[in-house]
């Protein structure tokens, strides 16, 4: 039976996606959860003009961010 919940902690995740706002880099969060494309995308871009990083942001708080393998980060 497949396992649908990530190992990878959710605190760490919102806390890389929120760097942006600190030391701008956006994508961080994406590297942690195994989706690299999109997170060269996102560092490139400033996290999709700020746009997709709130939106991931949004997501990773109420649970429904996923890792590379479609498995929900939810354990915070």
């Amino acid at each position: 039976m497949a396992i649908s919940t990530s190992p990878r902690s959710r605190t760490l995740t919102l806390i890389l996606a929120c760097l942006l706002f600190v030391i701008g880099l956006g994508g961080l969060h994406r590297f942690y959860s195994g989706k690299i494309i999109s997170g060269i995308i996102q560092l490139i871009t400033a996290g999709g003009f700020l746009i997709w990083q709130i939106i991931d942001i949004v997501r990773i708080v109420i649970g429904s961010f996923d890792d590379a393998q479609g498995r929900d980060i939810s354990e915070w």
